[in-house]
C-alpha cells in the first residue's frame, strides 16, 4: 500500500469494512485518476462537470486536500478541497462526488472527515464550500458534519444567479461555514 493510502480507522474514516459490503479505500487522487473523477462527476447531478484537465490538476496540485474512494479498485466517491493562500485555517470544498450506488451511506461525510483528519488540515478551523438552495442532500450532509465535529453552521452569501452565464440558468450559491472546530474531534 502506498503512502497515500489511508491504513487505519480514524473518525470512520480510511479503509472500512461492513459485513457483505466491498471494503472502501480512501486515498488522495493522482492524475491518473483525472478521467475516472471526470466520468464519476458526469453522472452526479446537479453537480458542474468541470473540464477533465481540472480534475487532472486537482490530482497534480491539490491532492492532500483531496480524497478519492474506491471500491473493488472503482473510484465511487471523490472530494475537491483546496486551502485558500494566505488563510491556513480554512478549507474550500469545490466538489462532493458520490457514485449513485453510494449514495444514503454517509460517504461524502466520510470523505471530508478524511480529509479534516490529514497532517495538511492540521490547521484548519474552518470549513467553506458553496450550496445551491436546492441541493437538500449536499445541505444535510454539510449539516451532519457540523454536528459531528460539535461545530455550528453559517450560511450567507456566496455567488448570486447573475453572476453565471445567462444561457446557464445557474441557481444562486449560497456559502455554508463550519467551524471553529479542533483536532481533539477529528481523532
Amino acid at each position: 500500500m502506498s503512502g497515500n493510502e489511508s491504513q487505519t480507522v480514524r473518525s470512520g474514516c480510511g479503509q472500512r469494512e461492513k459485513s457483505g459490503e466491498a471494503r472502501l479505500l480512501f486515498r488522495e487522487p493522482s492524475v491518473k485518476d483525472g478521467e475516472a473523477i471526470w466520468r464519476l462527476v458526469d453522472q452526479c447531478k446537479p453537480l458542474d462537470l468541470n473540464s477533465c484537465y481540472a480534475y487532472l490538476l486537482i490530482g497534480r496540485d491539490f491532492s492532500e486536500t483531496s480524497v478519492v474512494a474506491q471500491e473493488n479498485g472503482r473510484i465511487v466517491g471523490f472530494v475537491s478541497a483546496y486551502r485558500p493562500p494566505g488563510d491556513p485555517g480554512k478549507i474550500f470544498v469545490w466538489q462532493v462526488a458520490v457514485h449513485p450506488s453510494q449514495r444514503g451511506k454517509g460517504l461524502g461525510r466520510l470523505m471530508l472527515a478524511e480529509i479534516l483528519g490529514r497532517k495538511a488540515c492540521e490547521e484548519v478551523r474552518f470549513l467553506e464550500t458553496t450550496v445551491t438552495p436546492s441541493n437538500k442532500a449536499s445541505r444535510g450532509m454539510f449539516a451532519s458534519l457540523a454536528r459531528e465535529m460539535g461545530s455550528q453552521i453559517n450560511e450567507e452569501e456566496g455567488f448570486p444567479a447573475q453572476a453565471f452565464p445567462k444561457d446557464q440558468r445557474h441557481e444562486e450559491e449560497r456559502l455554508l461555514r463550519i467551524g471553529p472546530f479542533n483536532a481533539q474531534l477529528r481523532d
